[in-house]
């Protein structure tokens, strides 16, 4: 009897300690206890995926850890846009980082939200098989391409190499994959081709199996993918925190234009306590060359989105015209863009 109830005791002892272990692994601790403080102390959600295109918002994060101000918004990562999408929509993400054609798709349905500021330029390609038979646009034909959503530029672009080519919609096959899994679906002949933003195009470069077919300037001029949103009671309620979350990226934009050696800091630090991604990966994504991807200037402009809602009914994705200034919020942008560089240089533990 006395040891059938050591035997339970230890049995109790030893769950209440993988209890404490899962909790103190696995809960977002910042986060719950975020949510409980009063809303004007509150610091927004803001949601990411791994991409280059979103890297500025852990980059404000960590740099601003070393600021007087500290930390102004908790950073969430997601594997893809559809959980994004339900987050914002349930308020458990207040902005988030998101493809221009979901944001403008998700306002023209009732969506609360208004794109704020733009994640980056450039910084998506088409990757095909190293050594297969795609060497052109029009050898696309009858192939398997995966892409992150259908509302998303990087289908986009897709439509515009079709289109200088003659090639018809039902002539290509698209899927939607989340942007991490890709590159491991291209590598296993489980698709043909892949159109997404960096580093997954840099992740089939370096793994020997991808080719990049084409880089989306090539048919699209300015090219953007993503875009910052905020939820409109937010920018109605808070719009100082608005406005530093759009200065905090604007400024992490300028560092990572400041040259080679500031990107590769940025590599290491967000590949490492971040994206869970090899640092070297995103090296080369942000360096080779360094115009692979621009973060300045970002603030959103009418011509470029113009463009995207006429590819968007174009393809049949939006079903109206929106003008945008029903989708877009200049006011952040305009102030952020007499901000200056974070002064942070790698290795420092100070930054202003």
């Amino acid at each position: 009897m006395l040891l059938s109830r050591r035997a339970l005791l230890g049995a109790a002892g030893w769950g209440g300690v993988v209890s404490g272990l899962h909790a103190y692994l696995n809960v977002n601790w910042p986060s719950l206890v975020n949510d409980y403080l009063p809303e004007e102390r509150r610091r927004f959600n803001v949601a990411y995926i791994p991409v280059t295109c979103h890297l500025a918002c852990p980059v404000t994060d960590y740099i601003s850890k070393f600021s007087e101000g500290g930390e102004t918004f908790l950073p969430r990562m997601f594997q893809g846009f559809p959980e994004i999408k339900e987050a914002l929509i349930s308020n458990k993400m207040q902005a988030a980082f998101i493809v221009a054609p979901l944001a403008i798709a998700l306002k023209a349905q009732g969506v609360p939200i208004k794109i704020v500021y733009l994640g980056h330029r450039y910084g998506s390609a088409v990757v095909v098989h190293k050594d297969g038979p795609i060497h052109t646009v029009p050898d696309l034909r009858g192939r398997v391409i995966a892409i992150p959503s259908r509302f998303s530029d990087e289908r986009l672009i897709v439509f515009r190499a079709m289109k200088v080519f003659g090639i018809k919609p039902r002539e290509i096959k698209m899927v939607e994959m989340a942007p991490p899994d890709v590159a491991a679906a291209l590598a296993a002949n489980a698709i043909d081709a892949f159109s997404m933003g960096e580093p997954f195009p840099s992740q089939a470069e370096m793994g020997g199996f991808g080719r990049v077919l084409f880089h989306a300037r090539e048919y699209w001029p300015d090219y953007m993918s993503c875009v910052l949103v905020a939820r409109q009671d937010m920018i109605d309620r808070r719009p100082d925190a608005v406005q530093l979350l759009v200065d905090g990226i604007a400024r992490s934009g300028l560092w990572l234009e400041q040259g080679q050696r500031y990107r590769e800091n940025a590599a290491d630090f967000v590949g490492r306590y971040y994206y869970n991604q090899n640092p070297a990966l995103l090296r080369w994504a942000l360096t080779k060359p360094l115009t692979r991807v621009i973060y300045s200037p970002l603030a959103p402009r009418r011509v470029d989105f113009d463009l995207v809602r006429d590819l968007m009914i174009e393809t049949g994705i939006l079903d109206r015209p929106i003008e945008f200034d029903e989708y877009t919020d200049n006011r952040f942008a305009d102030r952020a863009s007499i901000q200056t560089a974070w002064k942070f240089e790698p290795g420092s533990d100070t930054a202003r």
